[in-house]
């Protein structure tokens, strides 16, 4: 489908389209070796256009449908306008302006670290969130106090209550890595729900972090804070292909 190079790039955050028309004019908008100089010209969105469009000799930012994942650091928050350090502060300050905007795949709370994966594409967002998908997710918890031992037949039970609710919680895996850690697995994303778990099972959390979602583990050399576009493999590698 074509589109007109001042909405798109627009929408990619480069700008007002007015702003957009200039950059063309003045002849910094490329393709390959030959300006683009009419703003209004219909494009296609497609690979090719991402691999020889360029903007003052940058390449183009990823296409509208991108996907990445990002190494969220502790203290960092999952929200465009809470107090405090946000993880879209982590991105290119031009990402922030695109439309349609990138959002988080649900959300880490500010105190967990690890695998985050943000989307501007809202049908891909909805398949990794639907209970039909059936990703599980592995969190690696820091505890308070020893396991007990008898924690992994609790939470396998599918009988676990969090406080205030009403239906009690899947089946979860948990897998114990030390006398105080452990990695516990779950197919839901209830409300600081890992936390909850451990304090139903008499323990408290002390540092969380979310090393996989789906097939998808956080890769070792990402450092906190540092993101990576997902290619089509890795998104097929999420639900499994």
């Amino acid at each position: 489908m074509s589109v007109r190079l001042d909405k798109l790039l627009s929408n990619m955050g480069y700008g007002t389209r007015r702003e957009v028309q200039s950059l063309a004019v003045s002849g910094r908008v490329r393709l390959g070796a030959d300006p683009l100089l009419d703003a209004t010209a219909r494009v296609t969105a497609d690979d090719e256009l991402a691999a020889r469009l360029t903007i003052d000799d940058a390449a183009l930012d990823p296409l509208p449908g991108m996907a990445l994942m990002l190494h969220k650091p502790r203290g960092v928050t999952c929200s465009h306008k809470d107090p405090g350090p946000l993880v879209f502060e982590l991105l290119p300050q031009r990402w922030r302006a695109r439309d349609p905007a990138l959002s988080t795949v649900g959300r880490l709370d500010k105190d967990t670290s690890g695998l985050l994966l943000l989307t501007d594409d809202g049908g891909l967002l909805h398949r990794i969130i639907s209970p039909k998908a059936k990703l599980e997710k592995s969190y690696v918890a820091t505890l308070a106090r020893p396991l007990r031992g008898d924690e992994a037949a609790f939470f396998a039970s599918g009988s676990v209550m969090l406080d205030g609710e009403t239906t009690p919680l899947l089946p979860a895996r948990l897998e114990p890595l030390s006398a105080t850690s452990a990695r516990l697995s779950i197919m839901e994303g209830r409300y600081h729900q890992v936390r909850r778990m451990f304090a139903a099972a008499g323990n408290h959390v002390e540092a969380l972090h979310r090393d996989r979602i789906g097939r998808l583990s956080l890769p070792d050399d990402l450092a906190p804070g540092a993101f990576r576009l997902m290619t089509r493999e890795a998104i097929s590698e999420l639900f499994g292909g």
